[in-house]
């Protein structure tokens, strides 16, 4: 198993407007993390669909920041895993409800996702164990060592 200890990463924690907050982890140091943020591209405007990259048209852009940009604006940070491009706008609220209801909407796929992995593997698990079972390949020092009784 790999030494996770050595590697870098930082934490972002961001405030999704809804309330909600999510951290985002990154495991290595990414200069445009640091840097002054790229202008947004083109395909961006304030009624973008935020979760689309204006570069490579990714579906996967994620907010590292936002903050209050005004009653009806809020000012938000975006990153795109595929390309790695990372810019700042000022969206309006319906724009940023949207992205929002996208977040949702991914978070639930991933959940779902997760609990089908789990399923499969306990399935895959209570196979093996049944087979082992079968074949005697089981004993009960496998459990740990029986307890002697107390004199």
């Amino acid at each position: 198993m790999k030494d996770q200890g050595d590697s870098q990463h930082q934490v972002r924690r961001v405030v999704l407007p809804s309330g909600k907050t999510i951290e985002v982890v990154y495991f290595e140091e990414h200069p445009e993390l640091s840097s002054a943020p790229a202008p947004l591209p083109e395909a961006y405007s304030e009624h973008a669909d935020l979760h689309m990259c204006g570069t490579c048209n990714s579906g996967l852009v994620y907010p590292v920041e936002w903050e209050e940009a005004g009653s009806t604006h809020w000012q938000v940070s975006l990153r795109c895993p595929n390309c790695e491009w990372t810019g700042t706008g000022i969206f309006e609220q319906d724009s940023v409800e949207r992205f929002d209801e996208e977040l949702d909407r991914g978070t639930e796929a991933l959940v779902t996702d997760l609990r089908r992995l789990v399923q499969a593997n306990m399935e895959g698990e209570i196979d093996r164990f049944v087979r082992a079972l079968e074949v005697d390949a089981v004993l009960p020092e496998d459990f740990g060592t029986p307890r002697s009784p107390q004199l």
